[in-house]
């Protein structure tokens, strides 16, 4: 099956359509993106994009800002790249720390953190590359909250990870956050999707 890449304007509803499927469509989201997330030590959290997530995001950004037809060539130009190719998978990671002086304290020492992010298949490593919409490390070493990752996968990997038994590791390998976890069976039959 074949998955939609791009969103067009066509593909944007006016906001008054929008508005009348919007609680429908927010509640069908979040059952969505239940298997499309993966907790990665104690702060981070990557989220899984596809064509659905992505629709979803210009929708709500169109809603809430309200910018309007010339609003819409932006967000398309924003988020049209975060929709997986077909031999990537696409995450946005967020670090998740509510309080802001620890947020701020720890962020301040993980700069160049989206550089050091693994996708273990077994024994195969796909190292995550950052999106190069925005620097996302300042100047003086501190990380953004956020960071938009794709992972190439070549087409064993892409076999490999579409298949029940290999284990798929999500990894941190930077010196101030080095955490791993196991991505569990549901999360990986659900990405398995984007890749044909």
């Amino acid at each position: 099956m074949t998955h939609p890449r791009k969103i067009t304007r066509d593909d944007v509803l006016s906001m008054d359509a929008y508005a009348k499927v919007r609680k429908e469509r927010r509640a069908a989201m979040v059952e969505t993106k239940r298997n499309r997330r993966m907790e990665v030590g104690p702060y981070v959290t990557f989220y899984f994009e596809n064509y659905a997530t992505m629709w979803q995001q210009i929708h709500e950004m169109l809603f809430i800002e309200k910018g309007g037809e010339d609003q819409i060539a932006d967000e398309l130009a924003a988020y049209n790249p975060l929709i997986p190719n077909g031999s990537e998978l696409v995450a946005t990671m967020m670090f998740e720390i509510d309080d802001p002086v620890r947020r701020k304290s720890i962020l301040s020492r993980l700069g160049g953190v989206e550089e050091s992010v693994i996708l273990k298949i077994g024994d195969e490593d796909v190292k995550a590359f950052a999106e190069e919409d925005v620097d996302r490390t300042s100047a003086d070493g501190k990380a953004s909250s956020v960071h938009f990752l794709h992972f190439p996968l070549s087409p064993e990997q892409k076999s490999a990870f579409s298949k029940e038994g290999p284990q798929i590791m999500l990894a941190i390998q930077q010196e101030g956050y080095q955490h791993m976890a196991m991505m569990p069976e549901t999360v990986r039959q659900e990405l398995a999707g984007d890749l044909d």
